[in-house]
């Protein structure tokens, strides 16, 4: 398995956003290992972002690490779900790509042990679920990609890619009307 290189999140949000579908994320931990395909993002850039926890550079304890270099992970819990995401952008500009659903891949047993009876599609189809399910956890904020045990490996190339408005922010004026979500077109895990 092959990890992204630090280089490979240098990219500017949007087309990052588009390129870690297909990407591997991984997570290794005492249970064993777990892993899904990306299969939905989401990109905030907070300069200009009505959505973004860093809108107009706001800057907060849980803001801190979209601060600085792109590649880190930003987890953080909102109604009792950790998410995550990717940093992006440039050092300073506060931006970050969430990652909203990943088709399982490995250690699908141990997704159904945490996320119980569920069928297979609501395994990791939100970015809730997904993070129950691969044991994700609030602490690995801050955590730099390309180490184990929270990781970004090569997967597929998608064949074809649908891009759309985000979901679930509703109260954030025009930001609610950007077209800054991706996902890969059929995909039966992609949220909704």
């Amino acid at each position: 398995m092959e990890r992204m290189p630090k280089e490979f999140f240098g990219k500017p949000t949007l087309e990052l956003a588009e390129e870690l579908l297909g990407c591997e994320l991984i997570k290794e931990t005492e249970e064993g290992v777990a892993s899904g395909y990306i299969v939905e993002t989401e990109a905030y850039i907070g300069a200009v972002d009505k959505a973004a926890h860093s809108y107009d550079y706001k800057r907060t304890k849980r803001t801190e690490v979209m601060f600085g270099e792109a590649g880190y992970a930003y987890t953080y819990v909102m109604h009792t779900h950790c998410l995550v995401n990717v940093v992006s952008g440039e050092a300073g500009e506060p931006e970050a790509i969430l990652i909203r659903a990943v088709e399982p891949v490995q250690g699908i047993d141990l997704m159904y042990e945490r996320r119980g009876d569920k069928k297979e599609k609501d395994l990791t189809n939100g970015p809730g679920k997904l993070t129950k399910a691969l044991g994700i956890v609030k602490s690995d904020y801050g955590h730099l990609y390309g180490e184990p045990p929270l990781y970004i490996a090569k997967g597929f190339i998608p064949e074809d890619i649908s891009v759309g408005p985000r979901i679930g922010i509703e109260n954030s004026e025009e930001a609610r009307d950007f077209p800054w979500r991706f996902w890969v077109t059929g995909n039966k895990f992609v949220s909704r």
